[in-house]
């Protein structure tokens, strides 16, 4: 019975992918270590309702991916098909369940951004051209995990009016957005949004000639080796962005320490340029996120401690 359950376990972990999951945990914590270091009190059941929305439903667009996918890429799946469909629409369900929760919690902002997020998941991997077979996954999967989230957390969480404010009273609407916190989610979203896409990008470089032999023409079939240097410039792009956001008070002056994940960011760009293969070398995009990102939100974390926290 124990062996059956831990089966069970195993291949649903397996089918969603969890170990992936890193893309929107850091992104979740990225942004509350902001929050932190700016002294902004959390809003606790909003955020509960949110992380556990935004979990389920990344599991479910996982999920989803990998049922779609199967028919021609002679994966196999851990479970039978009919078996597969009911666990990705139980994960669907309550994910937007939750979602709905979050919007009575909150207002018309967080419900239109949450459905633009739940519409792109879903059309990645389905509908008529979805978006994992067109050049735009790198993208895509950058500015949803790397953005949006960010967006949803600091508006959840910010005093209201200090972000936007949304006027649906009819027959007009009016859109108010503050253009300096509107700047700082910006640079606070480039390490996740460029870490994200690097992590697509080297996945689609690696798969190029599986993807193309199932009619998958990701970016790397339209720009060829330049996306090498692509995969690279992703990751040094986001240091002088953290050099400007210490510069401008958005981090503490010891979010320079950033600067010592340089090398080995450098080591594993170099390793995935000798050799792009999805068994090995595609851990290096891994490795640069956590690298990164694990410490950009450790850092944004001590950053508030030393400045007083919410203290």
């Amino acid at each position: 019975m124990e062996g059956n359950i831990m089966n069970a376990v195993l291949g649903f972990f397996q089918f969603t992918e969890i170990k992936t999951k890193i893309t929107s945990v850091f992104a979740f914590a990225l942004s509350v270590a902001y929050l932190f270091y700016r002294g902004q009190p959390l809003r606790m059941p909003e955020m509960a309702v949110f992380f556990a929305s935004m979990f389920l439903f990344d599991l479910t667009t996982t999920a989803i991916n990998n049922y779609i996918d199967s028919r021609t890429n002679g994966q196999v799946l851990p479970f039978s098909r009919p078996a597969c469909l009911k666990i990705l629409l139980v994960l669907l369900g309550t994910s937007t369940l939750l979602g709905l929760w979050l919007v009575i919690l909150t207002d018309w902002v967080v419900f239109l951004a949450g459905g633009l997020c739940f519409l792109t998941g879903i059309l990645y991997t389905w509908g008529p051209l979805p978006v994992s077979r067109i050049p735009l996954g790198e993208a895509v999967s950058g500015i949803f995990y790397g953005l949006l989230i960010p967006f949803l957390i600091l508006y959840i969480n910010m005093p209201e009016g200090s972000f936007l404010i949304l006027d649906l009273a009819w027959p007009a609407v009016t859109l108010e957005v503050n253009l300096q916190t509107f700047g700082i989610l910006l640079m606070l979203s480039v390490a996740p949004v460029l870490t994200t896409a690097g992590i697509m990008l080297a996945n689609n470089i690696c798969d190029l000639e599986k993807d193309v032999q199932v009619d998958r023409y990701t970016l790397p079939y339209y720009v060829g080796a330049a996306s090498l240097k692509l995969f690279a410039w992703i990751y040094y792009l986001i240091y002088p962005v953290n050099l400007l956001m210490v510069a401008l008070g958005i981090m503490h002056p010891v979010g320079l320490l950033l600067l010592i994940t340089l090398l080995p960011v450098h080591r594993n760009i170099r390793e995935f340029m000798r050799e792009q293969n999805k068994e090995t070398t595609f851990l290096v995009s891994i490795r640069n996120y956590i690298l990164i990102m694990g410490a950009q939100t450790v850092l944004m974390f001590l950053g508030g401690i030393l400045r007083g926290g919410l203290g």
